[in-house]
């Protein structure tokens, strides 16, 4: 009699565990911390003015330095290296940013603190490329603004070459950012989260023909800047803001929009499983 008590006693508690709501998904949970993540990014005036001030201004400073126009060409270089700043601003965003502002998050407890919420790190990733997403649209938008208006950039005229922008945009988004939240478990604390992102950033916008025509480099640059995803972004945008003649000063004479696709994807890829395999919450994990 004590015995059948007792199971009945505790058989509502197993219905009423069962019945419970289900853990939301890491991708509902992800987009839920986009509101937070933009909050606390706007808070922060100066990093805010940094981020969307800089490349515009090394847009403007290196367009009015290389003012020629190209042989055989109305096109000047300022207005290839307007086209290739979109890549830039796209570096900044994500992998500075995410590189200085998760480590600086991981050294003030913020991150061991999330840890206790139902968020997963792909959730947690997630919330943060959105953000990077929604900082480097309002980037391009000014890049843009600053490429048409000053150095005549035009922008795509055909279904076809707001596609490749896009797909650019997207896959370059999500790659840098990947590499940022890599390289923040690298650093002990946001000041030398600054020096491990900054360093590398200045020395692929060289690499990558951003800074300079690809023209201009030696072949041992071209062969490294063309491992890295900012090569790639730099000519897919080319590739729809200059004229198609534009073509023949690229490296291979093409645009190559399937190797970039490749590449991009591939970084992505990578990027993601180098993440969720080394991603730490805390300095103690």
């Amino acid at each position: 009699m004590a015995i059948e008590s007792v199971e009945n006693a505790v058989e509502p508690r197993h219905r009423a565990a069962g019945a419970g709501p289900a853990l939301p998904s890491a991708v509902r949970i992800g987009f839920s911390r986009v509101i937070p993540e933009l909050k606390m990014f706007y808070r922060r005036p100066e990093q805010l003015a940094l981020t969307f001030s800089m490349p515009a201004v090394i847009c403007l400073l290196l367009g009015s330095i290389f003012s020629a126009k190209l042989p055989g060409t109305q096109t000047s270089t300022g207005a290839v290296i307007a086209a290739s700043m979109l890549a830039y601003g796209v570096l900044s965003t994500s992998f500075i940013n995410l590189g200085i502002s998760i480590a600086a998050d991981r050294e003030t407890g913020a991150l061991r603190r999330l840890r206790g919420t139902p968020a997963t790190a792909s959730s947690y990733f997630i919330g943060k490329i959105m953000l990077v997403a929604i900082a480097s649209l309002a980037e391009a938008v000014i890049l843009l603004a600053v490429g048409v208006l000053v150095f005549s950039l035009k922008l795509p005229g055909d279904v076809f070459g707001w596609f490749t922008l896009t797909w650019v945009f997207i896959l370059g988004v999500i790659s840098c950012s990947l590499l940022g939240i890599f390289v923040s478990n690298l650093a002990s604390n946001a000041v030398s989260a600054a020096v491990i992102t900054n360093g590398p950033a200045v020395g692929l916008q060289f690499l990558s023909g951003t800074y300079v025509p690809l023209m201009a480099l030696p072949t041992w640059m071209l062969i490294i800047g063309s491992i890295f995803p900012v090569k790639w972004m730099a000519q897919g945008f080319r590739s729809v803001l200059l004229p198609p003649q534009m073509v023949i000063f690229e490296p291979a004479g093409s645009w190559e929009h399937g190797r970039t696709f490749l590449i991009l994807a591939v970084w992505t890829i990578g990027g993601l499983l180098a993440c969720l395999s080394v991603f730490r919450w805390s300095d103690q994990d």
